[in-house]
Order: C-alpha cells, then structure tokens, then sequence
C-alpha cells in the first residue's frame, strides 16, 4: 500500500506530517510523492487565517480529483474547526482534528474494509491534558523537533488556542530520546518548534522552562547548530539570552512576533507588551549578541486600526533592527473576540497598508544580508535547484552558491559571499568543513 501527503501551514505542522509518515511506514506502507499513485492521501490542513482554510479546502479538492480512488484523509487545524465543511466535500474518507494520530492507520484501514464508510474523529481540545508523542523521523537536512503542542494566550485575533488547545510540554526524557536518535541520523542542525515553545514547561509542577528543553537538546544531540523557533518577547528571559550568547551552537537568530507597533492596538489585540518592552528587547539583544537577526511578524488593518495607529506601526518597525518582517492583513476568524470587533478594516485598504509595510521588510531584508558581502561564513548545503546549492547561515541569510559534485545536501560549507541575490546572498567560492 502507498500513501502520499500534503502539507499546509506552519513547521509544526510539517513535523507532524513527517511522523504519521512514519506511522504509515511502521505498518508497511510505502510513502510516494507523486497523490495518483497512492493507495491513500493525507491533506495535512491549516486555518491560522481565512486564506489558510482556503488553500486546505483547495488541496483536498485537488487530491480527490487527482486520485479519485485513493482513500483520503483530512487532518489538522482546519479539520479540527470546520469538520462540517470538509464532510461536505464529496470524496473526503477520514476527518482527524490536531489529537489522536497515532489512530490514523487503523482509521485509514477501517475505511479500506468498508468504502461506503466514513469517519469524523475531531475531540474536544480543551480535554486534551497530555502531549501527544509521535514518533518521527526528519526528511530533511534540518531536523524539527516538536517541545510543545497548544497556547494559553487567547490573542483577539487567534484561532488557535481553540483548535490546539491549551500548553502541554514533551517531557524532558523524551525529548532526549528524540535527540539521541537525531544525533546518531547524523542531524547538524536541530529546530525546536511548537505552537507556543516559550510557554515550554508552564504546564509543569516542577518549573522547568524552555531553557532546560534548550540545555537537554544541547547535551543529547550536541548539534552543529540548534535553532530556536518563534518566541513571545515576554518569554525571551535574561538566561535564555545569556544561553544564546554563550553557547556557539545555538544561532544567532530569534524571532519575536510584534503584530502591531502601536500601543493601543496592542492592547486591543491582548498582546502582553507594550512597544517600549519591546524595543528595550531589540535593543539588548543587539547588544549582547553580535550579528543576530531579528525577524518578526505583523498584522495591518486589525479593528479600528486608524491611518494614525499604522503610521506609529510604520515609524515603529523602521525603527527596530529587523532583518525579515512577515505582513499578514488581518483575517476575521469566528470565534475569535477580533472578529465581533466594530470597524473592520475594508480589504483593500489591508491589501494598501500590507504592501507599504512590506516595503520596509524588503529594505531591511536587503541591508541586512549587504552586511555580509566579503565576509566568509559558514552554510549547511540543503537543496539544489537551477545550477545552485544553497544553505542558510547561522543569522538565518539564504546563501545560493554554484552547484559542485564535490558538495551534498547536509555537507557544511564555508563560503565567501559576493553579493545580493535572490532572495538572500551569492557565494562563489567554498571549502568544505570536516566534521565530527
């Protein structure tokens, strides 16, 4: 039996793609690329915004009309909020919210049994109290490795507190299990991710916090570099700051999620600081940490988000040391406070003020990847395409350098960078780095 899988969304999400591949595998089936010549398809979903639930919606019809005959399972965060909608759509086998998918073959084998039946298995979030352990083997020459499931927030704006449900941390044993099987695949480079990693261990008795999930990673997989995935400002304490400035192995790169640079739309959106905290951070960091970089996300055209509100957004973000800005309009989820908020924002004037503030990123974006031409740095090779290798520096710069035979995916490179390109930098020049 063969199985292929769509992905959507975040590395969360991928993550957990590539262990139900690995629960499909244990129980003899073949993963393959290609949807028309699978047995069975899993669309993994998303519906952090309008457009996310969107493109899922449009991934599971494009999988039906591709295999028509393939058993096909929709699972995730849009499966775990509109399980009506996707039951609706002609051809859908098996719905599976964000909880029970270590279930999903024997799901999946039911249906094989019995075409005519189909299967709804979304639970309440809010009941789930324990950290689903998946088992999972990394496809790619960056290993994620998932610390966290679920936040506590409850931002105005989010829906995904209740489509993940509240924070519920991996032990710190398993994630040395996990870490132990890492090092021996030979992973340089580990990413630590979760919907929420800086609340890591606030479900605890024991007050372990994400700087313990950082050292046990450290100390049980001893990668070439360790990178750390998007964190709440709040969260980004005074040891975890020293840990990133001391340890060589963790990058010099965070990102720390703005959404507004105006003070009374970051009340309005229940963020917990203030822009003053914020730049206080920024500031620090740049301080303590040589060459870092700083990427962010904003959203425009929040409710009642006033021309004047945008401008101190503007002013704000050109303000900040800010190598990459990810713009998203706001979208109005149900469910959400931010939704029945009055004075929406008319979609074109989002489409207006996302693009001026993506003009900023790009500006940034530029400046910062400027400062390492002439430099040498050091790249993991990651992927070929179009007569170039590329890779990302520890600071998170995308690195293109002309392919060679001499160099394959995961080698570790130094290269000498010439000038801006594409989307990051152009190196002309190598050597290769021996590693243990």
């Amino acid at each position: 039996m063969k199985v292929a899988f769509y992905t959507l969304g975040c590395k969360v999400n991928w993550y957990e793609t590539e262990a139900i591949g690995k629960i499909f595998q244990s129980n003899g089936y073949e993963i393959v690329t290609e949807i028309n010549s699978a047995d069975v398809v899993v669309v993994n979903t998303c519906a952090v915004t309008a457009i996310s639930s969107q493109k899922s919606r449009q991934a599971i019809r494009r999988a039906i009309r591709a295999n028509p005959n393939a058993v096909v399972c929709v699972l995730g965060c849009y499966a775990q909020n509109s399980p009506a909608e996707i039951s609706a759509i002609d051809g859908v086998d098996v719905i599976v919210g964000t909880a029970e998918r270590m279930k999903i073959v024997e799901l999946v084998e039911q249906v094989l049994k019995n075409r005519d039946e189909k299967i709804l298995r979304v639970d309440d979030v809010e009941k789930i109290s324990a950290f689903e352990e998946l088992p999972h083997t990394p496809q790619r020459t960056r290993a994620f490795l998932k610390i966290e499931d679920g936040c506590n927030n409850f931002c105005a704006y989010c829906i995904i507190p209740y489509l993940r449900g509240r924070v519920r941390s991996r032990s710190l044993e398993n994630i040395r299990a996990e870490c132990l099987e890492l090092a021996a695949g030979g992973y340089r480079e580990i990413v630590l991710t979760g919907i929420h990693i800086g609340a890591y261990g606030a479900d605890f008795k024991n007050k372990i916090s994400l700087v313990d999930a950082v050292k046990t990673v450290l100390d049980a997989a001893n990668p070439l570099r360790l990178r750390l995935g998007s964190i709440e400002s709040a969260e980004m304490s005074d040891e975890l700051i020293d840990l990133i400035k001391s340890d060589e192995r963790i990058c010099n790169h965070v990102h720390l999620p703005l959404q507004s640079g105006s003070d009374e739309i970051l009340k309005s959106m229940r963020r917990p600081y203030t822009t003053k905290n914020f730049a206080a951070l920024t500031s620090k960091l740049v301080k303590e940490i040589p060459d870092i970089s700083i990427g962010t996300d904003l959203i425009v055209g929040f409710p009642n988000e006033t021309e004047k509100n945008f401008a101190e957004t503007l002013d704000f973000v050109q303000a900040q040391p800010f190598s990459k800005i990810h713009v998203f309009p706001f979208s109005a989820r149900e469910g959400t406070l931010a939704a029945t908020m009055q004075n929406q924002i008319p979609a074109q004037v989002k489409r207006e003020r996302a693009a001026r503030a993506l003009e900023i990123s790009a500006a940034k974006e530029k400046i910062f990847a400027e400062k390492l031409i002439g430099k040498t740095v050091e790249i993991i090779a990651e992927t070929q395409e179009e007569n170039f290798i590329d890779g990302l520096t520890k600071n998170y710069v995308r690195v293109y350098v002309p392919a060679s035979s001499e160099i394959n995916s995961g080698d570790v490179v130094k290269v000498h960078v010439e000038k801006i390109f594409r989307n990051g930098v152009l190196a002309t020049s190598y050597k290769l780095q021996a590693t243990s």
